[in-house]
C-alpha cells in the first residue's frame, strides 16, 4: 500500500499476480540466500569489497526488496521496484554500497526467484527488476560509481 502523506494512490494488489507474489514472500531466507549468492557468482569481487558484516547486512536488507518486489508483481505495476530504488540509493550510498554492487543484487534476485515461481510469472519480475535496475543504473552515473568519487559529493553523502 502507499504512503497517504506521498499522495500516491493505493496500489491494488490482485491487479497482477497475487499467487506469484505470495510463493516469493513465502521463501523467505531461502530466496534471499540464493539471491546473495547468486550475486556472489555473478560477480566474484563482491565478496572481496564487503566482509563477512557487510554482506549479512544486505542479507537481511533483501527482505525489503523481496517484499517490494513481491508488491510489483501483484499490482502488476514494476514501478513499484523502480520508487523502491530511488528511496533507498542514497542509505546505500552512505554505507559506500556502490550502486553496481545494487544492480549485481537485483539480478542475483532475478535468478533466484526463478527457482521459486511459476515460468509464466518471470516477465512481471523481469520488468519489475528492470525498473529497479533502471533507477540504480541513474544513481549510479549522478554520483559517479564508475570513475573516482568526486570530493564535494563524498562530502554530502557522509551526511554531514
Amino acid at each position: 500500500m502507499s504512503h497517504p502523506s506521498l499522495g500516491l494512490p493505493p496500489r491494488d494488489l490482485s491487479a497482477g499476480d497475487p499467487v506469484a507474489a505470495a510463493t516469493l514472500r513465502r521463501a523467505g531466507l531461502r530466496l534471499r540466500t540464493r539471491t546473495l549468492q547468486a550475486a556472489l557468482d555473478l560477480d566474484p569481487t563482491f565478496g572481496d569489497r564487503h566482509g563477512e558484516a557487510v554482506r549479512a547486512a544486505l542479507l537481511s536488507d533483501l527482505e525489503a526488496f523481496v517484499d517490494r518486489l513481491a508488491v510489483a508483481i501483484a499490482s502488476g505495476d514494476p514501478r513499484a521496484m523502480a520508487t523502491f530504488a530511488d528511496l533507498v540509493a542514497v542509505r546505500y550510498r552512505k554505507r559506500r554500497i556502490s550502486m553496481d554492487d545494487l544492480v549485481t543484487l537485483c539480478e542475483g534476485l532475478r535468478r533466484a526467484t526463478a527457482s521459486v515461481i511459476e515460468p509464466d510469472a518471470q516477465p512481471s519480475v523481469d520488468a519489475a527488476i528492470d525498473a529497479g535496475i533502471e533507477v540504480f543504473r541513474w544513481h549510479r552515473r549522478l554520483a559517479g560509481d564508475a570513475r573516482k568519487r568526486h570530493p564535494l559529493l563524498s562530502f554530502i553523502y557522509k551526511g554531514a
